[in-house]
């Protein structure tokens, strides 16, 4: 269930979601490569698993559709393959708010355009202010316009919408409807710049809770749709009629009749409720729009329908239910282009026993619904529901009539049928996209079958990750669905964890030489917050709570699963042998301090709390503060000790206002020795050694060297390669990572809305290069034709980044390569990734590393680097490979 959306996103932050505020650049650049296209990316399959409060369909090209989740971007519907592709993996570290997504619109005058405006919180929970993403190939690539106030992907009323629209008449215009106060918002040049409309009566007045001092439910959640007429308009003129919602009981639909020029309050408008969606049907000159009590998505306890006559300004009162019948409030609006008079609503905050669709194929006259009740409690469902394909949905439940399971959804608040094709039809819950594609079977008296359209949308928010020696490859703690245990990473599981099952699991581990045994602790309404496997997380049987726990906290098991270690919220750290029937009260350690076990060691346990490591010896009985000093002051840490090898501990964590980056301990935490190179860290996991190499393989979500990105490391951390890339980021990445012990490059990264994502490598040499990858001195240089292209792709005050493309025109593939080229103005290169580098005053060598030396003819290398300059920045005019000189372009 969707309750704990918020909750998910806060235990995020708590945990250091902040501290990824851009720090200065550092003054010494660290040993670090990148690699390029030597890792593949992709999810471990769960497919959805969290709230889609959007789905948009393009009105004038057939299967082109997009999804807007509240925390985990957005994506295009893939038609030939029935799935969908994300779009904003693109969205980096600093800008990790922007995967939250509170409007979308697709262009139906030129459908390769389509609009994004992202932004998650609008209280002090994210830091930065929101954006309109701008696309011209269908989301494949972005440009972006920072706005000068905060959006709210994943704050109450999410569900309303859609905020962002585009004219169809003149599609240089867009309306952003704002929260907070800030008003309607107009691009008149698609969506580059952006100005308020001043004249613009209403910033809404509704707050869910005033007195909220967090800022999160006591927002104005301000102007919440825009819709066009597009009847009012031809062709390259803007739209004359343009209605707009508004999140005030009293004032909630306003309207221009001059393209924006003036606005009014729309005569005679019911009042006492919140306009939801505004769903116009210009054929038929009907607006629709559905009304809730509550902005959703989780509340709303009233709700009517109502018909705006556009031509006569009449109202019609359209509710398929009676007001006082009614426990919620309405949405997932919308009609049916092929035939306007067909209208659907649901009841999108009926929890129990379920939600509900309605129907109407004579605009609102008359209704049908989704289900009904033969003699209570049974019902009767005009649906099937077929979840194959996603078997979890079943919560693994067995309720008692009204109830069942699957339900037909809940959080309901985005309903779309296809503007091309009358029987398809999709719409979100709180954990999954559902749709159809014989929705006409409704009118005709049979069941229209309902099954999950959501492959390729992975939406869940990962607290931890753990990969086990044996057994399933990959164990997750999730947000709201709890976390699963993954044996194929490339099918989705048949449940998440049971018995108990947590609405949030917020630690696991598993004992190292014996990883049948596995614990996770998590959060649950009422119920133990712990649960045990001895069978590798297949089977579990719940613990029971020490006296005032109210939350999972973090949880640790003995190397050999003997004993564990549990820090719950509520009370103190607590340890107990067997399987939890009883706990004792450790001592010398704070309540609410981290704990990890030894890998090695079944009785020594560590803790950290606000800046101090401490150590117990004897099973968790005892802590013992360390006499460490210079770690973070703060509690944004993950530690983890290595498997194998006693008293190896590795710790990242920190914030830029203080000790910040990745610490190394070889005596059980007596001593930490902070990696130089290394100035942000924020998880640390380790993995298969590579070949040849004597210690696992090091993986860290990091900065290091200036760049922001995922790790690795093969030599105890000595040199670090970027193993993603740009397009790759994912957000925030600072919950939990892991290699795999029996995959060398495999990597499982956590993400804050976009599940799993695991990546393989490429690389068979099994190691990383460091400096130490390039071409021998005493190699004979390569010989034949080459041409160099050399691109500043980024200059600013003092520094570039610069791109170089070598290719090989010549009959013959090379073995390697050696390419020199002088500086004409005194530039200095600070970083270099993809090849190895010598510079000595002007004259620069770059040489191919181990993966990139072989050079087949036709074929072309790339590598890129940072540098400094001063008063010019002149490319160079000529390169030599070996005595061969190059073609420049």
């Amino acid at each position: 269930m969707r309750r704990t959306r918020i909750l998910t996103a806060v235990l995020a932050l708590a945990a250091g979601l902040l501290a990824g505020t851009p720090p200065a650049l550092a003054a010494q650049a660290a040993q670090v490569t990148i690699a390029a296209e030597s890792y593949t990316w992709k999810n471990a399959r769960i497919d959805g698993g969290g709230f889609v409060p959007g789905i948009v369909f393009n009105r004038s090209e057939k299967n082109l559709a997009y999804a807007r989740t509240d925390i985990g971007g957005a994506y295009r519907w893939q038609e030939s393959t029935k799935t969908w592709t994300p779009l904003l993996d693109s969205v980096g570290w600093d800008d990790w708010g922007h995967t939250g997504v509170v409007g979308l619109a697709s262009d139906s005058v030129d459908p390769d355009k389509v609009y994004a405006a992202v932004g998650t919180y609008t209280n002090s929970w994210d830091p930065g202010n929101g954006a309109v993403l701008r696309s011209a190939d269908r989301g494949a690539s972005w440009q972006k316009t920072d706005l000068p106030f905060k959006l709210g992907g994943n704050m109450p009323g999410r569900g309303m919408g859609e905020r962002l629209a585009v004219d169809p008449n003149r599609n240089s215009v867009l309306y952003l409807g704002a929260p907070s106060g800030k008003g309607l918002w107009r691009s008149t040049d698609s969506g580059v710049t952006w100005s308020q409309v001043t004249n613009f009566p209403n910033v809404g007045t509704y707050a869910q809770d005033p007195s909220d001092t967090s800022g999160y439910a006591s927002d104005n959640q301000g102007i919440v749709w825009v819709t066009f007429d597009e009847s009012t308009g031809t062709s390259g003129s803007a739209t004359k009629t343009i209605y707009v919602g508004v999140a005030d009981k009293d004032n909630a639909v306003y309207r221009s009749t001059d393209a924006g020029a003036t606005w009014t309050r729309v005569a005679d408008q019911p009042t006492g409720y919140l306009a939801h969606k505004g769903v116009l049907d210009a054929k038929n000159g009907f607006l629709y729009i559905a009304y809730s009590d509550k902005g959703g998505p989780y509340d709303g306890g009233k709700g009517q329908l109502w018909r705006y006559a556009t031509t006569t300004g009449t109202w019609t009162n359209i509710s398929p239910v009676a007001e006082a019948d009614t426990s919620y409030g309405f949405s997932g609006l919308t009609v049916d282009r092929q035939h306007p008079g067909t209208v659907m609503a649901t009841a999108y905050s009926s929890w129990w026993p379920d939600t509900q669709i309605f129907r109407s194929t004579d605009s609102g006259a008359t209704w049908t619904k989704a289900w009904d009740y033969t003699s209570y409690p049974n019902r009767s469902n005009r649906f099937t529901m077929d979840v194959s394909s996603s078997p979890w949905l079943t919560w693994g439940a067995n309720p008692s009539p009204p109830e069942q399971t699957p339900k037909l959804g809940w959080m309901t608040e985005s309903l779309e049928i296809d503007p091309f094709d009358s029987a398809r039809m999709m719409y979100g819950t709180g954990a999954t996209i559902y749709g159809t594609e014989n929705l006409t079977d409704w009118d005709s008296g049979g069941q229209f079958a309902i099954r999950p359209m959501v492959r390729g949308l992975e939406e869940t928010a990962v607290n931890d990750l753990a990969s086990p020696p044996s057994g399933a490859p990959l164990l997750s703690a999730l947000g709201d669905i709890g976390g699963f245990r993954h044996t194929d990473l490339t099918a989705v599981p048949s449940m998440m964890y049971t018995s108990p099952n947590f609405t949030t699991t917020t630690s696991l581990d598993f004992a190292e030489t014996s990883p049948n045994t596995v614990v996770r602790v998590g959060d649950l309404d009422s119920g133990p917050h712990v649960a045990f496997s001895t069978d590798n997380g297949a089977n579990w049987f719940a613990g029971t709570d020490p006296s005032g726990v109210s939350g999972g906290g973090t949880v640790a098991v003995a190397s050999d699963g003997s004993r564990f270690v549990w820090s719950p919220q509520g009370t103190g750290v607590q340890y107990t042998t067997g399987f939890g029937s009883s706990w004792s009260t450790s001592s010398g350690i704070p309540a609410g301090a981290i704990v990890e076990s030894d890998r090695v060691d079944a009785k020594t346990f560590y803790g950290f709390k606000s800046g101090k490591f401490y150590v117990s010896a004897d099973g968790g009985a005892t802590f013992t503060a360390s006499a460490a000093t210079g770690l973070p002051s703060g509690d944004s840490v993950r530690f983890k000790a290595l498997p194998g090898v006693k008293g190896d501990v590795w710790l990242a964590g920190g914030a830029t206002d203080g000790a910040y980056g990745l610490w190394h301990s070889t005596d059980a935490g007596a001593t930490f020795a902070k990696l130089s190179d290394v100035e942000q860290a924020d998880t640390i996991g380790f993995g298969k050694a590579a070949t040849g190499a004597s210690y696992q393989t090091l993986y860290t979500s990091a900065e290091i060297g200036g760049v922001r990105g995922i790790f690795r490391s093969t030599d105890k951390g000595a040199t670090w390669t970027r193993i993603n890339d740009d397009t790759h980021q994912w957000g925030w990445t600072g919950a939990a990572i892991t290699g795999d012990p029996r995959v060398y490059g495999r990597v499982y990264v956590s993400t804050n809305g976009r599940g799993v994502i695991y990546g393989d490598t490429s690389d068979t040499s099994g190691g990383d290069t460091g400096g130490d990858g390039g071409t021998d001195p005493t190699d004979p240089a390569p010989t034949g034709a080459c041409a160099v292209t050399y691109k500043i792709t980024n200059q600013w005050s003092g520094g570039f980044q610069a791109d170089v493309q070598l290719a090989n025109t010549g009959t013959s593939a090379w073995s390697g390569w050696s390419l020199d080229w002088s500086f004409a103005d005194g530039q200095k290169i600070t970083q270099l990734w993809n090849a190895d580098y010598t510079q000595s005053g002007a004259a620069v060598t770059a040489k191919n590393v181990s993966w990139n030396g072989n050079v087949a003819a036709g074929s072309s290398v790339s590598f890129g680097f940072t540098g400094s300059w001063t008063s010019t920045n002149t490319k160079p005019s000529s390169f030599k490979l070996g005595d061969q000189s190059c073609a420049v372009s």
